[in-house]
């Protein structure tokens, strides 16, 4: 089973075109996780492309919300990517959003966020990818709708934010949670803010990867269905499987 890119993947995984914006949604039990390693694998990589072609001079800032830099870095790790190593090459840099903004503590290798104030995690963001050395410029946001749930932002001024940093890189991936109880009942206000963002980004989008759990229910060698939608696209459903050890396997229906 491949850890990196499967196959069905690699031309949905390719450098997007300029001022791209790349959504993946995600439900409990379905996370985006192993999606958004692909995407950082395929981008440090350069591993997606025309056969022949020159690799383009990439490098990746990461900002997570909901997850430390040694959860990314293990995840890397097993697919064969030095994050560290990527770091002192100037090709990638981890923005920590989560330890700052919740516990007040800084990681040393890391930048970290220390405010959820949207201008001051913009100019900490910008420096993130002012420190690379690449030039093409991909930004990659991990859950950062959990800032709509643990502060007073609003999906207006969140919007905004984002959109300001796609300004600043070649392309962006958001990753957001799209449960049923956030986007469909929108009755308490964080629903509707929520709601509001992630139907916002896409529209927004370019394409999107949204997983889901199996209508039937859960199976042992299936772990979900990522449907895969780009403007001028057609859409295509396929299965996938999670393994243990972080290898991915991505397969069509029936076979």
């Amino acid at each position: 089973m491949s850890t990196r890119i499967p196959p069905l993947l690699e031309s949905y995984l390719a450098l997007p075109p300029e001022a791209s914006l790349i959504l993946l949604t995600s439900v409990l039990g379905a996370s985006a996780n192993w999606l958004t390693l692909r995407h950082l694998y395929s981008y440090l990589r350069g591993t997606t492309g025309e056969p022949g072609a020159e690799k383009p001079n990439v490098g990746v800032v990461l900002v997570s919300f909901m997850r430390d830099g040694a959860f990314w870095r293990e995840g890397a790790g097993k697919m064969g990517l030095d994050l560290d190593a990527m770091s002192k090459q100037g090709k990638f840099c981890f923005v920590d959003g989560l330890t700052g903004l919740f516990t007040g503590e800084t990681q040393p290798k890391d930048r970290t966020l220390k405010s959820a104030d949207v201008g001051d995690m913009q100019r900490e963001i910008e420096a993130a990818l002012g420190d690379l050395r690449a030039a093409t410029k991909i930004l990659i946001l991990d859950a950062p709708d959990a800032v709509l749930a643990a502060t007073e932002t609003t999906s207006t001024s969140f919007s905004n934010f984002l959109l300001n940093l796609r300004a600043r890189c070649h392309a962006t991936v958001v990753s957001l949670a799209a449960d049923a109880p956030l986007i469909q009942a929108q009755q308490t206000t964080l629903e509707k803010e929520h709601a509001a963002l992630v139907l916002g980004q896409a529209h927004a989008a370019d394409r999107v990867f949204a997983l889901r759990m199996l209508d039937t229910g859960t199976a042992k060698d299936v772990s979900g269905v990522v449907r895969i939608n780009g403007r001028e696209e057609e859409t295509r459903e396929f299965l996938y499987y999670v393994a243990g050890d972080g290898g991915v396997k991505v397969f069509a229906r029936g076979t």
